[in-house]
């Protein structure tokens, strides 16, 4: 069902510095900052041959990126995403394995503009894992 790996997103407690590092520091590729209002997360994405990586800083106290951060101060991998086909059959496919999907359970449009799920990290080894409709 999963397809390729879409990005590794980690959570940053500054969002210009740890672009920075990544654009100077490694030079790579990456992109102008954008808000995500719906996900409570300002995102940049560095760009790799075969995937990304989302750096998200969170927009306000009640994001759920500000209460990764108090945990985890310096930041760190917050979530992966893989690719699907078909976001509705995966979901009706997972949950009919018991998995549960975060939220009301139904797809929300992600930083990419395209329909998004998470699953619960209980259910995946205590990985928070996104799946994005390819």
């Amino acid at each position: 069902m999963i397809g390729r790996l879409n990005h590794v997103a980690i959570a940053v407690p500054n969002l210009e510095a740890a672009s920075a590092q990544y654009r100077d520091a490694l030079l790579a590729k990456v992109s102008d900052p954008v808000d995500e209002p719906d996900h409570g997360v300002t995102v940049v994405f560095v760009e790799l041959d075969n995937t990304k990586i989302e750096l998200l800083q969170p927009m306000g106290e009640d994001s759920p990126i500000a209460k990764f951060l108090e945990k985890h101060p310096q930041g760190g991998i917050h979530h992966v995403c893989y690719e699907v086909d078909d976001i509705q059959a995966a979901s009706r496919h997972l949950q009919a394995q018991g998995a549960r999907i975060l939220g009301d359970g139904e797809p929300r449009i992600g930083a990419h503009k395209k329909p998004v799920l998470f699953l619960h990290p209980k259910d995946f080894n205590g990985t928070l894992v996104e799946l994005e409709q390819a």
